[in-house]
């Protein structure tokens, strides 16, 4: 069940308070930008400063241009030395794409700073002071089930894999299983149907179990993970997927849980559950998880981005495939006329962080 989580943003305020609970987690060192169209947000992007090469900053304009958002909020998290020249190329490819940027902020150390707004009585020189943990967006998006992390370190953790005692054991437990897969594949005529009907039905127990609050043991999980390795297998996991928080539990367990070679195949499909429930963060540092362990296997990347491009309803769930190159800009007309945003109070615009659909880097 996908629960009403949407925060209402009224200025710029509003936005540095948000952007945390947009994202999964309060980012330091970041370019972080919020994609609206109408009352939602579609997306929220983000990448590590110190800057982005000019690649990255044109990969960001498509992928924002591609959503098809009517405009943006930026933020960028760090000294002025740092901040400036990011927002500053990020800005030209904006107008070069036709993106409309709404609002642009310097957050940093408790302070943030507007863009285009120099009136001294709404925006002071020396910053504006925040807090967001007190803030009543916080207290709003917590009474929600909301949660921002204290930073993406925390978040990269909650995708860590096991260690000690229980990764003796899974490995244990994996020997098992791939013993148990050679003795499918012995039967050439009818491996390819018994791998299917075995995966399909580890699969199914798998959910019955996360459903009812229970948990797999060592060998299922071990089972689990050398089935999927399965393209058949895959292609039915990824078929039966949801938003349903359970669904995250599971395969977040998995993919902590399984051998290293089983990490990109189970980092997949927690990336689509978590995506598909609006945790755009989770899915991404899934992604990272399985990068880390094949680093070449960049089509994992490539579909996350793809993600980025539609609303979540209107993917239809598949295996990763190479994503080719990203379209040239457009060549940019007459230069943007922005005026600059008001700050104080204005028309109420919602921000929905389980409508995220791609997180960046």
């Amino acid at each position: 069940m996908t629960h009403d989580t949407t925060i209402a943003v009224r200025n710029a305020a509003d936005l540095v308070d948000a952007a945390p609970y947009v994202i999964g987690f309060h980012p330091t060192d970041s370019l972080v930008v919020l994609g609206l169209s109408g009352n939602r947000v579609l997306f929220a992007a983000r990448y590590d400063l110190p800057p982005l090469d000019s690649d990255d900053v044109v990969q960001l304009g498509a992928v924002i241009s591609a959503q098809q958002a009517r405009c943006v909020a930026v933020l960028a998290y760090g000294p002025p030395a740092t901040a400036d020249p990011v927002v500053r190329r990020a800005l030209a490819v904006f107008d070069a794409f036709r993106v409309r940027v709404l609002e642009a902020l310097r957050v940093h150390e408790g302070r943030w700073w507007s863009y285009f707004c120099s009136d001294s009585g709404c925006c002071p020189s020396e910053g504006t002071p925040f807090n967001t943990a007190t803030s009543l967006i916080a207290a709003e998006a917590t009474y929600r089930g909301q949660v921002a992390l204290p930073s993406r370190q925390a978040l990269v953790a909650l995708v860590a894999p096991v260690d000690g005692h229980a990764r003796t054991s899974m490995a244990a437990a994996t020997e098992r299983a791939r013993s148990a897969l050679d003795d499918l594949l012995a039967d050439e005529e009818h491996s390819a149907r018994s791998i299917r009907r075995a995966g399909r039905l580890a699969v199914r127990e798998a959910e019955k179990r996360y459903r009812s609050g229970r948990a797999l043991t060592d060998d299922e999980v071990a089972w689990l993970g050398v089935l999927l390795l399965e393209p058949d297998v895959q292609e039915y996991t990824l078929g039966r997927l949801g938003d349903e928080e359970w669904r995250l539990a599971l395969w977040t367990d998995v993919l902590r849980r399984v051998e290293p070679r089983y990490v990109p195949a189970s980092g997949c499909v927690l990336s689509y559950v978590a995506w598909r429930a609006g945790q755009g963060a989770l899915a991404r540092v899934a992604v990272d998880r399985a990068l880390h362990v094949e680093p070449q296997h960049r089509m994992l990347a490539g579909r996350g981005v793809e993600h980025g491009h539609r609303p979540p309803r209107h993917v239809r769930p598949r295996l990763p495939t190479p994503h080719g190159r990203l379209p040239p800009p457009r060549r940019p007309g007459r230069p943007q006329q922005r005026r600059a945003p008001q700050v104080g109070p204005r028309r109420a615009r919602q921000v929905g962080p389980r409508e995220a659909s791609w997180i960046g880097q």
